[in-house]
């Protein structure tokens, strides 16, 4: 699973990592955030009409046909690639809308519930990492219109399974267009990921968004 994530790069960045698919330059100054918790919002590319566009959605996604209450809503910020195309919270997006969220980084714990250790994985090269995700647009009873997405996770790699058995499934520049115009398979999800970096955080990021606006959030915990 990815419960946790950080997006901390500059406009220069993020136009540099959507090169494979053409993100137009320009745009405004981006909060970086450390400690992203579900139900917040996050940043993802998604094709747009004529071209690529960097939008904030819900990080928890809503299926069109919702009729419910936002607050009864189960938990969709990760979709499994086994069932991603045939689960009816995601198999429309699946089909139609699919995102890139591009992550600095993420978090998984290793312990007892009681004393569980945070970590922290990035990319070993520092760049960013490129998850998998699906989108939705919701309207609500009200009338207010939602976007929202999730992660897509699969199966955890060797050198992942040490900490966790699941991860996000993260999709290399020469995937980026296949994957936001539908004609990529969940071959391009069972890839090898690219080469991560692990280290101990501070454990106050075991509640969900602390420190969200902090950079020491990720650093590593007492020196590691």
């Amino acid at each position: 699973m990815c419960g946790r994530f950080s997006q901390a790069y500059t406009w220069a960045q993020i136009h540099a990592f959507s090169r494979p698919i053409g993100l137009p330059e320009g745009g405004g100054n981006l909060r970086a955030r450390y400690n992203i918790a579900p139900t917040t919002e996050v940043q993802i590319l998604i094709a747009g009409e004529r071209e690529p566009e960097l939008v904030s959605a819900r990080w928890g996604l809503v299926p069109s046909w919702w009729k419910k209450p936002l607050r009864g809503m189960p938990a969709t910020f990760n979709a499994r690639v086994e069932t991603a195309d045939t689960s009816p919270m995601f198999r429309g997006a699946f089909r139609a809308r699919r995102c890139i969220i591009p992550a600095s980084g993420f978090f998984e714990w290793t312990g007892e519930k009681a004393d569980r250790v945070p970590h922290y994985f990035s990319a070993a090269d520092g760049g960013l990492l490129a998850f998998a995700g699906l989108w939705e647009r919701w309207k609500s009873p009200e009338g207010e219109l939602i976007t929202s997405c999730t992660i897509v996770v699969r199966d955890a790699d060797d050198w992942m399974d040490r900490y966790h058995d699941r991860m996000p499934a993260m999709l290399h520049p020469d995937a980026f267009a296949a994957w936001l115009d539908g004609t990529a398979g969940k071959d391009v999800l069972r890839r090898p990921p690219p080469a991560l970096q692990e280290w101990i955080v501070a454990r106050r990021v075991n509640k969900a968004g602390a420190g969200d606006e902090d950079p020491e959030t990720i650093a590593p915990a007492g020196g590691v």
